[in-house]
């Protein structure tokens, strides 16, 4: 992975069809996703299950960019290393989720991974403030973590203006995690973000058989992104 601030869309496969997870993957890679987003989710620290590492070694072979693992779990640091061997070129922990965060960064730099911390909503922007040296990404969840689908939270909007602020000239992504759409990209686009995670948004009117809504879907996210940012389109 090479570092730039340009837009990507990351669908997050929660709003795919889970019976196709590698064709799908695979589709909305050719439709113009930049990454693929997989939402882990434990049922406690969440209140839903989803995918455990075996998912993420599945599908890792249909996906031929960034696979990004958002770890919505507590505690996180015993899997670490299995989602690692899965395949995960991005391991984001949540800031909440245990006591040791610089720990937990080591950790998953040293398994050769990008290292990401998330940020509920009502987690504020200060709490990276002592490891934005040991991260490469800070996922922002502009919903409260555990269900696609949700509504936008635009008192993120600010946190993301702080983040951007704090981070300065290091080689930092800043990461949108709920709600993305034409309507809402723009407003965190401008406030500093480069990466938009997308459901529902991006998954809906398409299937593996019938893929083009998906890349029409990402196109819309994107140019609405890059306007916001001042990239001609």
């Amino acid at each position: 992975m090479t570092f730039d601030r340009s837009i990507k869309i990351a669908p997050s496969i929660l709003a795919a069809d889970f019976a196709n997870f590698g064709a799908e993957c695979a589709a909305v890679e050719k439709q113009g996703a930049d990454w693929v987003h997989v939402d882990v989710m434990d049922g406690h620290f969440v209140p839903n299950i989803t995918f455990g590492p075996a998912t993420c070694a599945a599908i890792r072979p249909h996906i031929a960019g960034v696979m990004d693992v958002h770890l919505m779990i507590a505690p996180a640091d015993p899997y670490l290393e299995g989602f690692a061997k899965a395949g995960a070129d991005i391991l984001t922990v949540h800031a909440e989720a245990g006591p040791h965060l610089h720990r937990s960064l080591q950790m998953v730099r040293n398994l050769g991974c990008r290292a990401g911390v998330a940020l509920n909503p009502a987690t504020p922007a200060s709490a990276v403030e002592y490891v934005l040296d040991r991260i490469d990404l800070i996922c922002v969840m502009t919903v409260n973590p555990g269900f696609g689908g949700q509504s936008f939270i635009d008192s993120q909007i600010e946190k993301v203006r702080q983040l951007r602020a704090m981070i300065g000239d290091r080689p930092i992504h800043i990461e949108i995690d709920g709600g993305m759409t034409p309507e809402t990209a723009p407003l965190m686009a401008a406030a500093g973000a480069d990466v938009l995670v997308a459901g529902s948004a991006v998954f809906k009117g398409g299937s593996v058989t019938n893929p083009a809504p998906y890349g029409e879907n990402i196109r819309a996210i994107r140019v609405a992104a890059e306007k916001a940012t001042g990239v001609l389109v």
